[in-house]
């Protein structure tokens, strides 16, 4: 007799047929895994960097302030995996640049990321990378270097469409880091996960732009020092960004 071990009929823990196969029963213990090991890292207790292009203002309150999120929003093992995934990619893209002539650091001598901190350490930004020197490529170094691994329906967008149309979090991201680190230039490179091609985009500082997102950040840290929800970002619930918003139902349970 052939038993089929991988269709759900197979022999699992003494009994046959519980139509639960061996690649679902190993893929529940790495996500279980994966979720457990997120719940034992220590929340931020500062507003990142990365997060401050967020358009809704009370969401990012509620990010600082570790409101929880509604039930069954928390990052599942599916979430994680894709987080795991784009820091293997990013790996790589450094690998290729270095190979191909770029002084690309990405730690300190210390070991730890390159930064920022300001408003106390309340604000605070973690880079990806900074390329000291390099080829003749009609750039000025240094230049911030920052890396996204995206699907290729949303790296075509980008292609297409630029880094401040189709990713304003990302360019509000780069603007932010420019500005507190004091670089001319950002240099992203966008990784295709589908098909490996490669992007780089040349963000220009804009300093008007820094100072709006630094007003901002402010902004929300004294709204959430002293417990006060900004407006909403929507006059209904059924706004895109809020049917997609981990906070949704406490938000609109909330007067004003």
């Amino acid at each position: 007799m052939i038993v089929d071990l991988n269709h759900g009929s197979g022999f699992v823990y003494g009994r046959i047929g519980d139509g639960i196969g061996v690649s679902d029963r190993i893929n529940a213990l790495i996500d279980e895994a994966l979720v457990a090991r997120n719940r034992r890292q220590r929340p931020r207790d500062y507003l990142g960097g990365s997060r401050i292009g967020e358009p809704c203002a009370r969401k990012l309150v509620y990010e600082v302030t570790h409101t929880p999120k509604d039930e069954g929003k928390d990052f599942d093992g599916a979430i994680l995996r894709i987080f795991d995934a784009g820091h293997q990619f990013e790996t790589l893209s450094i690998r290729w640049l270095r190979g191909a002539g770029f002084d690309l650091r990405t730690e300190r001598t210390d070991g730890g990321q390159f930064g920022f901190e300001a408003a106390g350490g309340k604000l605070r930004g973690h880079i990806d990378g900074v390329i000291l020197a390099g080829p003749n490529v009609g750039l000025k170094w240094p230049a911030l270097w920052e890396h996204k691994a995206l699907g290729s329906k949303s790296w075509n967008d980008l292609v297409k469409h630029g880094l401040a149309l189709s990713k304003p979090v990302y360019f509000s991201q780069v603007q932010l880091y420019m500005g507190y680190l004091e670089l001319e230039t950002a240099l992203v490179t966008a990784l295709n996960k589908d098909t490996q091609a490669l992007h780089h985009e040349v963000v220009p500082f804009d300093p008007s732009s820094a100072q709006a997102l630094s007003d901002k950040a402010v902004d929300i840290l004294r709204a959430a020092e002293a417990g006060e929800l900004p407006p909403r970002i929507a006059a209904s619930a059924d706004f895109f960004l809020c049917r997609f918003c981990p906070y949704a139902a406490r938000c609109w349970e909330v007067r004003a």
